[in-house]
């Protein structure tokens, strides 16, 4: 090929690159805390560490309801500044300010409710107890989850991505102290911190209590940088819930929450599974999967920048445009995830180790980490594909392929995998193959079907 037909790749190359560097740092960020319970809790035990991974597991897979209907913002406000109306956007971002609130008065009740289901389902009654807690303590966090992913869709498309950076690494900086803190108490402290020492040792659920707080300190960050961005000044009513609006984010959004939950659920279904097989399979499972997460998250930052290019392209009717930053968001993804499947090939053992003292539950991780390895270009694929057909506007696919991949096809293979054929927590991993592949191949073909042609902006409905 010439440079000149190179040279339109190049420049989407380094424009998402620009968006998805900060998106992915805020992202990554976002997953680090779970990471830094796990790490902390960790010291503390197999036990602990079962209760937080569970709990950790259950928080997200209802939570992710609520990060779905905010995510709908992405294509809505990026289409607005694509389409040159950024007092719409601006509205829109009142818009889920509001929907941030429903949705965590929604989802509080039967998040609490699901923790009592763990001991009939088989879990060990320590672990269960463990789990119940910490997810009552990330309860208060949850509309402060909810409030951030608004902000960061908003200053995304309008460029401003800064904020979501320092928000997130302050965020952390404070995480990582307190909940070391919360987890073990005053007692480690030297005598000097005075009152300080006098706190309890909380457990694990001084690792929630840690997390939501520095959700709140997060997203309080990320809104004063949304009161800084110009904007046109808008009337008072437009800064009320609007039902009109609201059903508008709720038709894009509602097929992303529960594609998200569709996904998470397969995976806590799977944590479930390896609490049933013990609390060390449980601890290695956690341990992996917290790994593989911590490099998904940057996956997702590149298909969260893929939603804004996309969308903004499409806002300003450029078809060819909109293909291009899509496809370039497929390319980046893979490659990234294809380098992080190569260190968990090559050093397993190690990684495993940074995370927990405890030699049989690291001993136990590392197959899961080389299993991960397989799986991860596919997971940046679909993590990729679920920005970009967010972007176009098509949620309701998005969702329809998770739930037959996931659930028609990798569930079912788990079960034989680890029942049928005895092969264990490793099973469930194999399970995540056959899920990850059948669903990154379905979104890509998808995505090349309808940038084919010209992509409406929306208009209310979600293809």
């Amino acid at each position: 090929m010439t440079a000149r037909t190179l040279h339109p790749v190049r420049i989407e190359l380094r424009a998402l690159g620009r968006l998805a560097a900060p998106l992915a740092a805020a992202q990554a960020g976002q997953a680090l805390m779970g990471v830094v319970d796990t790490a902390v809790v960790g010291r503390a035990g197999a036990v602990p560490l079962a209760g937080v991974g569970l709990g950790n597991a259950l928080f997200f897979t209802v939570a992710v309801v609520g990060i779905g209907l905010m995510m709908g913002l992405d294509p809505l406000i990026a289409q607005a500044f694509g389409g040159g109306d950024p007092a719409r956007a601006r509205k829109l971002l009142w818009q889920g300010a509001s929907l941030s609130v429903i949705a965590a008065v929604a989802l509080a009740l039967p998040l609490a409710l699901l923790t009592l289901t763990l001991v009939p389902f088989g879990v060990e009654p320590a672990v269960a107890e463990l789990a119940g807690r910490f997810v009552l303590w990330r309860l208060p966090g949850l509309p402060f989850l909810f409030l951030y992913v608004g902000g960061r869709a908003y200053l995304a498309a309008a460029g401003q991505t800064r904020p979501m950076v320092i928000a997130t690494v302050v965020a952390n900086l404070v995480n990582l102290p307190l909940s070391a803190l919360l987890v073990f108490g005053g007692a480690v402290l030297p005598a000097w911190a005075g009152p300080l020492r006098q706190l309890p040792a909380l457990g694990g659920a001084g690792a929630a209590i840690s997390s939501s707080l520095s959700l709140l300190l997060q997203s309080a960050i990320l809104y004063a940088a949304v009161r800084a961005v110009p904007a046109p000044r808008l009337p008072p009513e437009a800064r009320r819930p609007d039902p009109a609006e609201l059903r508008r984010a709720v038709q894009v959004g509602l097929p992303t929450g529960l594609h998200m939950v569709v996904e998470v659920a397969f995976f806590s279904l799977a944590g479930v599974l390896a609490a049933r097989l013990g609390a060390e399979p449980m601890a290695a499972h956690q341990l992996a999967l917290s790994l593989a997460t911590l490099t998904f998250t940057v996956a997702v930052g590149i298909g969260n920048a893929g939603s804004i290019r996309v969308g903004t392209f499409v806002g300003a009717r450029d078809r060819l445009g909109a293909r291009r930053a899509g496809l370039t968001a497929f390319a980046a993804a893979a490659g990234y995830m294809a380098c992080t499947g190569l260190g968990f090939l090559a050093v397993p053992g190690l990684l495993a180790r940074l995370m927990t003292d405890d030699p049989g539950v690291a001993a136990a991780a590392v197959p899961l980490l080389r299993v991960a390895a397989v799986f991860q270009v596919f997971d940046g694929l679909q993590g990729a594909g679920a920005g970009v057909l967010r972007g176009a506007g098509v949620t309701r696919f998005t969702f329809l392929a998770n739930l037959v991949g996931h659930w028609l096809l990798g569930a079912p293979a788990q079960l034989i995998f680890v029942f049928g054929l005895g092969l264990g927590v490793v099973g469930l991993w194999w399970g995540f193959v056959v899920g990850l592949v059948s669903v990154s191949a379905a979104l890509l073909w998808r995505f090349l079907r309808i940038s084919s042609r010209e992509i409406a902006p929306l208009a209310g409905s979600a293809g």
